[in-house]
């Protein structure tokens, strides 16, 4: 008897400190849970995931801090692929996505990560929240509406 496994519906949900500390176990955890789904550590789905993840909870630590607050990441899995998910407590600041600039000014240390989700995500967006706000992006399987 053959079982096929799905992964459509998983979800994995987890709050973090607002910290870089916290910013950086997100993205190790998520990858961790990846590979539980059997998504492979080093696969190319895996690391387009852990770059979304650690740009969106930087930019949570960085432009969406509350004191006392922490930020939550969600991944949930359907036909499409992997939806992600980082919620925090900051509602009026949006994420803006810097203008286009040329190569020699591409030495900035700051305000591009968008642009590194838009160029991974097939779409992504902000979710208003009755607290603060909800930055998502959705990756696609490999082969389209394939799980692995």
């Amino acid at each position: 008897m053959n079982a096929e496994i799905t992964l459509a519906g998983a979800e994995f949900a987890q709050r973090f400190s607002a910290t870089r500390r916290g910013a950086r176990l997100a993205r190790r955890l998520v990858v961790h849970q990846l590979h539980a789904w059997g998504v492979p550590y080093g696969s190319e789905l895996s690391e387009d995931v852990a770059v979304i993840v650690a740009e969106l909870a930087a930019n949570a630590v960085t432009h969406g801090y509350v004191r006392g607050r922490d930020f939550e990441v969600r991944l949930t899995t359907g036909a499409y692929g992997i939806r992600i998910e980082v919620s925090d407590a900051r509602g009026e600041r949006r994420p803006e996505v810097c203008a286009p600039c040329a190569p020699e000014a591409l030495v900035a240390e700051a305000g591009y990560g968008l642009r590194l989700v838009e160029s991974l995500a097939e779409k992504w967006g902000v979710a208003e929240r009755v607290v603060g706000k909800t930055v998502w992006a959705e990756v696609e399987w490999p082969e389209a509406g394939r799980t692995p």
